[in-house]
């Protein structure tokens, strides 16, 4: 099963990753990356905060592609900050919508952390927009947050997994929840062929 044709994603998440783009690579680099995707319509025009389902999956796909292009190798440095980045104005904006609850997480063991600020994303996505089929795996000691709709990918085709930004929102949201830094390994990718992406959450990084 691949990407839907018809692939779309809600206005806010794509306000908080140009948001956060802004942020890293500064107004200027922002516009030329738009420019450069043919999303000439979102300049100095972010879209607004709401949960309406209105960009195409393939804008924002291209809009990633864009940065890799532009940024060459750096590119995915770039990526990965803006998701970051993108993670805490989702924390700052939409709270709720996370079901974040930052003082009985504390009281949770670690893994426990991890798993419930995945399921808080992937209930946060699926809640938004019902086209997206997200979840956590968890086999023995390891836990991987799956989506078979991710739309960094939608249409692009590579040998290697690129879904950089998704490994700096996880990154930055699982440090959120456990105050450590954990390595986060894309396993799969659809723009390679496999039926979903998986992250994979590593070890913690002392």
């Amino acid at each position: 099963m691949g990407h839907r044709e018809d692939a779309v994603i809600v206005n806010t998440i794509v306000r908080q990753a140009l948001a956060a783009a802004e942020e890293v690579m500064g107004t200027n680099g922002l516009n030329a990356v738009l420019r450069l995707s043919n999303l000439d319509s979102f300049v100095n025009n972010l879209p607004p905060d709401n949960l309406e389902p209105a960009i195409k999956a393939t804008e924002y796909a291209q809009f990633n592609q864009a940065i890799e292009d532009f940024y060459g190798r750096g590119g995915r440095g770039m990526l990965k900050r803006i998701g970051k980045a993108s993670f805490q104005y989702a924390i700052n904006e939409q709270p709720a919508l996370l079901g974040v609850a930052g003082a009985a997480l504390k009281l949770l063991p670690q893994k426990q952390r991890i798993k419930f600020i995945l399921n808080s994303m992937v209930n946060a996505l699926t809640k938004s927009n019902p086209q997206v089929e997200a979840w956590v795996e968890e086999e023995g000691d390891t836990l991987a947050y799956i989506e078979s709709s991710c739309a960094i990918c939608h249409s692009r085709k590579s040998d290697k997994e690129i879904c950089y930004l998704y490994l700096g929102s996880l990154g930055e949201a699982v440090e959120w929840a456990t105050g450590k830094t954990y390595e986060i390994t894309e396993t799969h990718c659809m723009a390679k062929g496999d039926p979903h992406c998986r992250f994979e959450i590593g070890e913690a990084l002392e």
